[in-house]
């Protein structure tokens, strides 16, 4: 009986790898066009958690982002909802919100904040009615 024989193996050319497909990029320049020059402004003191609110219509000179920042804020939304809504940063929704907070078009408000503890009256109540189920 003869051993088996050993064949060398070539390594088989493969194709050069795809390039990532990556959605469209933010370009800076863009971002700044849509905010303008800010430069020497003041932006209005936003959180995350403030509550947007519009006051009018938008005017029909306004910039479809700022026309999209009003038409959301027909009912009140956070600034983190609008920037997500709008897939614009954070920084870039605040200084449209700031113009549009200048020229009156929208209204901030501070968020709801909910009492720490619970008024005693209202577990008591909710006790008993649990209680009487």
């Amino acid at each position: 009986m003869t051993p088996p024989q050993r064949r060398r193996r070539h390594p088989k050319e493969q194709p050069p790898p795809e390039p990532l497909k990556q959605g469209p990029r933010k370009e800076p320049e863009r971002l700044y066009v849509l905010t303008g020059s800010a430069e020497g402004r003041e932006r209005a003191a936003l959180d995350l958690v403030t509550l947007i609110v519009a006051r009018a219509d938008p005017p029909p000179s306004s910039t479809p982002e700022r026309a999209a920042l009003i038409r959301l804020c027909a009912a009140p939304l956070s600034v983190a909802e609008l920037s997500a809504y709008l897939n614009l940063p954070f920084s870039v929704v605040t200084v449209l919100l700031t113009e549009l907070l200048t020229a009156e078009l929208v209204q901030a408000r501070a968020p709801i904040v909910r009492q720490a503890i619970a008024d005693r009256s209202l577990l008591e109540a909710v006790m008993h009615g649990l209680q009487k189920l």
